[in-house]
């Protein structure tokens, strides 16, 4: 059955190209000339044009926008032309009566074919396009992608390697306390590292509601949705650095989820790779066998509770919205197992996620000791990551 399938999409692929190839011939110069008039403004203002494409499927999207663009632009020219030149030809101030006819076989055939005809010519790129999105097959390389509230976890199967994406950007030019960056707010702390010149296949879903990755230079979008799985694929033409967003609504810090790319050659990516995973073997044999002192937990902790928890309950523990403080609270302020047991494991029913999936052992001994002792929570306890580890069995 699938490969019956397989040969029905290939089939219905092969027919559609050349169905394509024909209507393209025809669009191709009036689409490449509203490209050539519109790329200054481009260069200038992204809300002038789309972004300049470094894929073949971005380009295809953008060629496929600019001859839609240019048939809607023929038609409105031609119905507008024939609207105005009729009113202002046959006005009633010129003498003109309105006529009386009712039926005309012509004219009734030729509004029902013509609209169709332009329908088709708009199909058939359009599927196209649309199917060759969707091909994930003959993939080089598998990168999962999960969102979380609000940030990304990127995970390269085949390469035994995980992390997590968050906003970089400072909680001071947020508060508008320090001038905006240049990438304001598209600024990451681990960029999502792809090879140029494969092709890559990406599979999302996420934890908690639905997200969507998207990365307007490269062509991608699509949502990740809880307990449900899509697919999609890219192949970056250029080295460089492109940005995007969680274009799905996704609660109060959608807007602060940005997504990073950092497209490399395929000898840079394979030493990230080696770089990486020596750096997670470092940290676990450190995290293992090494206590730490309460200044190194600490400053540790502020990195990751400014990464990942001030979101929710505010960058000086003083809550946010409907989301508790931490400052003097039972949690941070009681037992130390129920501390550990709520930031492994969540809170069932309340927006407290289970982070034990997302960091290492390391980073949440570090959190913890952190929201122990700052905020007021003069604890004076320090987490070790042994502990972590024991409470993880």
């Amino acid at each position: 059955m699938l490969s019956a399938h397989r040969a029905l999409f290939l089939g219905m692929r092969r027919l559609l190209d050349g169905l394509q190839s024909k209507v393209s011939r025809l669009t191709l110069g009036l689409s490449s000339m509203l490209a050539m008039l519109a790329a200054p403004a481009a260069r200038a203002e992204y809300g002038l044009q789309f972004p300049r494409p470094v894929t073949t499927i971005a380009q295809d999207i953008l060629t496929l926008h600019n001859t839609i663009l240019i048939i809607c632009l023929v038609i409105f020219v031609v119905v507008f032309g024939v609207m105005f030149y009729a009113v202002v030809k046959h006005r009633k101030s010129r003498g003109h009566k309105a006529a009386e006819f009712h039926d005309n076989a012509i004219l009734e055939v030729i509004w029902t074919v013509v609209p169709f005809v332009i329908l088709i010519a708009m199909a058939i790129p359009s599927t196209a396009v649309l199917l060759k999105m969707d091909d994930t097959s003959h993939s080089e390389l598998t990168v999962k992608i999960t969102g979380y509230q609000w940030k990304w976890k990127y995970e390269f199967p085949d390469q035994d390697l995980s992390y997590l994406s968050s906003l970089a950007t400072p909680r001071n030019q947020i508060n508008n306390k320090e001038a905006k960056g240049e990438h304001y707010l598209l600024e990451v702390d681990n960029p999502l590292v792809l090879p140029v010149g494969k092709k890559i296949r990406f599979v999302l879903t996420a934890n908690d509601v639905i997200h969507a990755w998207w990365v307007p230079q490269l062509g991608v979008k699509k949502d990740a949705i809880p307990g449900f799985v899509n697919e999609m694929w890219t192949l970056i033409n250029e080295p460089g650095t492109y940005r995007g967003q969680c274009a799905e609504l996704c609660g109060k810090d959608h807007g602060f989820m940005p997504i990073v790319v950092s497209a490399v050659s395929p000898e840079e990516f394979n030493k990230w790779v080696v770089a990486q995973k020596d750096k997670a073997k470092a940290e676990a044999a450190s995290a293992a066998n090494k206590t730490f002192a309460k200044e190194e937990l600490l400053e540790r902790g502020k990195k990751v509770y400014d990464g990942t928890c001030a979101a929710c309950h505010g960058p000086n523990g003083e809550g946010v919205a409907t989301f508790p403080k931490m400052a003097g609270s039972k949690t941070a302020t009681g037992p130390v197992a129920v501390h550990i047991s709520t930031v492994l494991n969540g809170r069932p029913g309340t927006a407290m996620q289970a982070f034990g999936p997302q960091l290492n052992d390391l980073d949440l001994a570090a959190v913890i000791t952190y929201e122990r002792n700052a905020f007021g929570n003069n604890t004076s306890d320090v987490v070790q990551p042994a502990q972590v580890k024991a409470a993880r069995k």
